[in-house]
């Protein structure tokens, strides 16, 4: 009896702190969605607790029709592209380095897996030399090529975890069928990673999304501006319009929701398998 009351007691306290915990996470989404639907007078004279009694979509229009449009275009063009990049590339990358029996190719990966030790603020400097020299600088491409580069060693770090565990006897059969190592790769490897994949393309996609340092520094006209630098011009020049701001914030978090909705499972399947392995 005193067994079972502790364990409810127990039960009971951890429930209720994680519903405290779900109240104290939840409200900020909150307030920026309800702020984002209130106008300037709502917002000083209105509760923030509750959500506004006449929302209006005006904030949304505004920024709409301050151009954030194009710079929402940029943000896509730039997270699909370093997605595909870093699912592809890695996912090569990691049947090499499985499938290799190769002391070379082992030495290699171990100092490529040194990557996830240097800090993007540290390569900055190397990286807009280099890329200015290439001729890239201001360029969408430009951003794409360094986000693929510091993001390979973590995404080849998941998969290798998963191809590994691939059992030997699908290899054989499929060489002995002979297909070579592209079909291999994109028949075999390919689909059953396949929660890997979308948990790297989940993680990556996000990144990429958010990324604020290389748009800063490699960019600078507003025909290559993404959302983060967007959002900060937008700021500075809304400074007192508190709704408008929110619903940029909301505008440009919305490609981020959906990816953690339909890819929010196989993201921490992908990660919790790839590390505990």
């Amino acid at each position: 009896m005193r067994t079972w009351r502790r364990v409810s007691v127990g039960n009971v306290v951890f429930t209720l702190f994680g519903v405290l915990w779900l109240i104290i996470g939840c409200y900020p989404v909150f307030y920026i969605l309800t702020t984002s639907l209130r106008s300037q007078n709502g917002y000083l004279l209105g509760n923030p607790w509750v959500p506004p009694l006449h929302p209006t979509f005006q904030n949304y229009e505004q920024v709409i029709q301050s151009g954030f449009v194009k710079a929402f275009v940029n943000s896509a063009i730039v997270s699909v592209a370093t997605v595909v990049l870093i699912v592809l590339f890695s996912l090569l990358l990691s049947y090499v380095v499985v499938r290799t029996r190769n002391r070379v190719v082992r030495t290699v990966f171990n100092w490529f897996v040194v990557g996830l030790a240097i800090p993007v603020q540290a390569a900055i400097i190397p990286v807009y030399i280099l890329i200015t020299k290439l001729g890239l600088y201001d360029t969408l491409l430009g951003m794409i090529l360094p986000m693929v580069a510091f993001a390979l060693p973590l995404s080849t770090l998941i998969l290798v975890n998963f191809v590994r565990d691939i059992p030997n006897e699908l290899y054989e059969a499929m060489g002995i069928e002979g297909a070579n190592d592209f079909q291999i790769v994109f028949r075999l490897v390919a689909p059953l990673a396949r929660p890997a994949l979308i948990s790297v393309a989940v993680y990556q996609f996000v990144q990429s999304w958010n990324n604020f340092l290389f748009p800063l520094v490699l960019t600078q006209s507003a025909n290559v501006r993404v959302l983060p630098l967007a959002i900060v011009q937008f700021q500075g020049e809304h400074t007192m319009d508190v709704p408008v701001t929110m619903a940029a914030v909301v505008f440009s978090a919305i490609p981020l929701f959906l990816a953690y909705i339909f890819g929010g499972r196989y993201l921490r399947q992908g990660m919790l398998a790839g590390f505990g392995k």
